[in-house]
């Protein structure tokens, strides 16, 4: 393994080649973030700021990372998730200068040594995918966070997490939360998870999808966009959820709704969305059919209870990438898609690119603004921030535009209209 004390460590620098092609590939595909490079590279925001990403290292994630550098940024980055590393991506990204600490298949200390190098040079602003890095600094160097101007989270499990903290009173720097930007969680949670889930899932199965009952655990975002594609592909979708409104929402749109006691004695294929741990325990695989194929889409690993798993099989094999056979005590199998890790990253590639590069032009404009803020004097409170309704739509038209796509605009008695409130019937 490649490792330069203080540059990188990469799993193999003769991989940077392909890399390269696949980050082109990727930028290709996403304008609005050349866009944004193409305007501020000659203005140059981020000189003298050093930016700390923890974030899935994937072709797009590469784009994001130069774009960051090419407006001036020092970078310094490790994956979010030992499982999700594009090693050809990692390489690239350490041949072009870029402080880089991952690879594919870390095991829980090199994942957190791994973060701990992002942050021996204390880090202007942070960037994270799932809060680790947001975690770990408050956690075990709280005192390099006075230095922190703030931060950003991508997803809907770090943000929750983050606000929780804040209510506690115990977030040490603001973050903004762009996971809940519309542009994000509109299109990216749906559709790219959606389309990302079930390219996982074929990736490591190959199975026919159509005509099986396919269970999703959530009907969040996340979820639906799972149901979407599954159920375009000729899928029966179950649909178990805990909250009610979420179940009405899935029954109203065509899907079968019962509770996993239920759902796990007739699925055929299962996916977990919901953030929570334990959904699909021991006594859930004890009912499944024979061949019943499990994975997560969620961030973290705790939504298949696999110890559980473990402890009523005799035995277990991989039987091909990203497809672990467990051979239970009743006789029966049941297949793990990527050891519980979100199926989307560890057995595909992610988000498409055309989605993601609404999902990183919302992470470029928090940590712009954060640095705006900043050379203004200005001091956010330590809390979670939501990004502007203008930039959303701002973002969201430049893509129209990349798009070839136009829209209507109000006139200006429409937008009088719009706020009078003496007009009546």
């Amino acid at each position: 393994m490649d490792h330069k004390e203080g540059a990188y460590k990469v799993k193999d620098l003769t991989r940077a080649p392909h890399g390269r092609l696949l980050m082109e590939w990727a930028e290709s595909r996403m304008p609005v973030l050349r866009s944004l490079r193409e305007k501020y590279s000659q203005e140059q925001p981020f000189k003298g700021y050093k930016i700390t990403g923890c974030l899935h290292v994937t072709k797009e994630t590469g784009v994001l990372v130069e774009t960051f550098a090419a407006c001036g940024a020092e970078v310094a980055w490790s994956g979010c998730n030992p499982l999700s590393t594009n090693d050809d991506v990692a390489a690239t990204l350490a041949e072009a200068g870029i402080e880089i600490y991952a690879w594919y298949g870390q095991n829980t200390e090199e994942f957190y040594w791994s973060i701990d190098r992002t942050i021996d040079k204390t880090p202007h602003l942070t960037l994270d995918d799932g809060a680790d890095l947001i975690f770990r600094i408050h956690k075990e160097f709280p005192h390099l966070a006075e230095h922190i101007i703030g931060g950003s989270e991508e997803t809907t499990t770090g943000v929750h997490r983050l606000r929780a903290m804040a209510d506690d009173g115990k977030l040490l720097y603001p973050v903004y939360a762009v996971n809940d930007a519309e542009t994000k969680w509109d299109f990216d949670n749906v559709y790219g998870t959606g389309q990302s889930t079930l390219d996982g899932i074929l990736r490591a199965s190959s199975v026919l999808l159509a005509g099986k009952n396919f269970v999703i655990a959530g009907y969040g975002h996340c979820g639906r966009g799972v149901a979407m594609r599954a159920k375009g592909m000729g899928a029966n979708v179950i649909i178990t959820e805990v909250k009610a409104t979420a179940a009405l929402k899935a029954m109203l749109e065509g899907m079968r709704v019962m509770p996993m006691d239920e759902a796990a004695r007739v699925g055929d294929i299962f996916v977990t969305a919901t953030g929570m741990k334990d959904v699909i325990r021991g006594d859930h695989f004890i009912s499944m059919k024979d061949g019943a194929l499990v994975c997560n889409t969620g961030h973290y690993d705790v939504e298949l209870n696999l110890e559980e798993l473990a402890e009523i099989s005799s035995d277990t094999r991989m039987i091909r990438a990203d497809n672990r056979e467990y051979t239970m005590d009743n006789g029966k199998k049941i297949y793990v898609l990527a050891d519980g890790r979100l199926v989307n990253l560890a057995a595909a590639e992610g988000h498409p690119s055309e989605v993601m590069d609404m999902s990183f032009a919302n992470q470029f404009m928090a940590h712009l603004s954060l640095i705006q803020f900043h050379k203004a004097g200005e001091i956010l409170e330590n809390t979670v921030i939501d990004l502007p309704v203008e930039l959303d739509q701002e973002i969201a038209g430049i893509k129209l535009e990349t798009m070839g796509l136009r829209i209507d605009s109000l006139t200006d008695d429409q937008r009088i209209y719009a706020t009078d409130y003496s007009a009546g019937t």
